[in-house]
């Protein structure tokens, strides 16, 4: 069967900034992306159906039968099997929402037949969902990544850990003299990482392959530090997708960070208002402040942005892509993409050339090439948020 994960048109403007540069699929949460867990599921490859300008990096390959799955739902057993189940021309729904539906064409106008899918499922309908939902998606994606498989042993005498059972270290890692608490939820390392001396970690917590805690980092509950990073402070139910740096003190908490962006040394995100009421957060779907109906919600941040030393966020802000800010202050609640720092919470625009130059060079650093299909990225997103 040939499986492809489609963008809802309802749902992708929701999750802006994040999706200016992904697909919905590719969200990290948990410990994979929903592309990965479903990969695994499926125990197939996947492409894509997405926008446009970013079908040349994540691309579609359509065959005369496919199975269409939205790429803003994390898979399950039970929805697996449903899903197998499909007859053709047949959709799979979840209350409002296509779920899946297999056919030979991307686009339907009616289904021969709907099926309804009841047990339940996480579906990102917006981008405070991913925090809030990270850590019963680590819980899940740690039991089936670690079945049947031998974690590393705690071999340095110096390390305290609680718990071992739900600490699962891949084979390359590193720890020294940390402190790993699995007492309240499991906590994942991944190959290659290194954990630095004084580093306290509570689970539940997941870390990817060749990132690093730097000395002393405090790593509380429900956050996930994705691939290639390094990572020091304090941070809490956060998500970071991967090649992203906050090496240095200051908090991070109920935020959700994209890929190449970088925190200057002392800079700290609010997650909580004074008076205690529901936080509200930039939409693009309305272009408004929308009241989130939670308590606790910090930073969004899209990729490529960064920010200077001892930056301060306010609760609920959203920063687009490529964006470039520093000054004293809190920072604007909402800074559009493109953003450069002009002082007094003003903004002029980070030309697109420049931007350019900087991702080069930051990718360059990781051994990877700022090529032309990543330019043609981010012209359009430059284009789109202009």
């Amino acid at each position: 069967m040939n499986y492809i994960l489609f963008d809802d048109s309802l749902i992708r403007p929701a999750l802006l900034p994040l999706t200016f540069t992904r697909p919905v699929s590719e969200i990290r949460i948990g410990i994979q992306t929903i592309t990965e867990k479903w990969e695994d599921y499926l125990q197939s490859s996947v492409s894509f159906a997405t926008q446009d300008y970013l079908q040349p990096k994540f691309s579609l390959n359509l065959s005369d039968d496919n199975v269409f799955i939205n790429g803003a739902v994390c898979p399950s057993a039970a929805l697996l099997g449903s899903i197998h189940d499909l007859a053709p021309n047949c959709a799979l729904k979840k209350d409002d929402v296509v779920v899946a539906y297999r056919g030979s064409q991307l686009i339907y106008e009616g289904f021969a037949h709907e099926e309804h899918f009841n047990d339940n499922i996480l579906i990102l309908r917006q981008l405070t969902d991913i925090f809030w939902h990270n850590g019963e998606q680590i819980k899940a994606d740690f039991e089936r990544i670690t079945k049947d498989k031998t974690s590393q042993p705690i071999t340095d005498r110096f390390t305290a850990y609680y718990n071992e059972s739900q600490i699962f270290i891949e084979e390359g890692a590193d720890i020294k003299a940390a402190v790993l608490d699995a007492s309240q939820g499991c906590i994942y390392i991944g190959k290659n990482v290194r954990v630095q001396a004084g580093a306290m970690i509570q689970g539940p917590f997941a870390i990817g392959e060749h990132s690093v805690i730097n000395m002393g980092g405090k790593m509380r509950p429900n956050t996930t530090i994705g691939p290639f990073c390094k990572v020091g402070g304090e941070i809490s139910n956060s998500v970071m997708f991967g090649n992203a740096n906050k090496g240095h003190e200051g908090f991070m908490g109920n935020a959700v960070i994209g890929e190449w962006c970088n925190w200057g040394a002392d800079t700290n995100n609010s997650n909580l208002k004074n008076d205690y009421s529901k936080v509200e957060l930039w939409s693009y779907v309305t272009q408004k402040f929308e009241n989130t109906g939670i308590q606790f919600a910090g930073l969004i941040m899209g990729d490529h942005s960064k920010c200077g030393i001892n930056t301060m966020f306010n609760t609920g802000t959203v920063v687009g892509v490529n964006c470039n800010i520093f000054g004293a202050d809190f920072q604007p609640r909402h800074i559009p993409s493109f953003s450069w720092s002009a002082g007094n919470g003003e903004f002029k625009t980070y030309h697109l050339r420049k931007a350019n130059q900087v991702a080069k060079a930051v990718l360059e650093r990781r051994g990877k090439d700022f090529d032309a299909i990543e330019e043609g990225i981010m012209k359009a997103v430059f284009d789109l948020t202009r």
